[in-house]
């Protein structure tokens, strides 16, 4: 029997490094963090990690992925989580590192249309997948 990892891989910055390659998504912050100054109204995707569950027996990290999608209208923010989503959507196969494969990517929720309450002029678009991780 083998046992979790003390540390589970950096997922958010798997996924910003993999979001950040996509054309679409150049003109816009990808990051796990709103940029200084941040209104809700910049062009951004920020990354989260909302839990998930290690898989013993399967070496599998399981985690949900928050993206949460900013634009200066509700067009541009939808725009931007449907090119994050199919990013992710299409990630199955890539290796990080020597021991690390996302090997599979499911959508939970989302794309929804999300007020933000701290900014109130934001637009939001909020998704969330669930990406498994395998390791070893």
């Amino acid at each position: 029997m083998t046992s979790p990892p003390s540390t589970f891989p950096d997922v958010e910055a798997i996924v910003v490094e993999l979001l950040s390659e996509r054309a679409d998504l150049a003109d816009a912050v990808v990051d796990e963090t709103p940029p200084p100054g941040f209104d809700g109204t910049q062009k951004a995707v920020i990354v989260s990690r909302r839990g998930g569950a290690w898989i013993d027996d399967l070496h599998l990290d399981q985690p949900l992925i928050e993206l949460e999608a900013y634009g200066p209208d509700k067009a541009t923010a939808h725009r931007l989580a449907n090119s994050a989503r199919a990013e992710l959507l299409a990630a199955v196969g890539r290796r990080y590192g020597t021991n690390i494969v996302i090997s599979d990517v499911v959508e939970a929720d989302g794309p929804r249309w999300l007020p933000e309450y701290l900014h109130p002029a934001a637009n939001r678009y909020l998704c969330v997948l669930r990406v498994s991780l395998r390791i070893g």
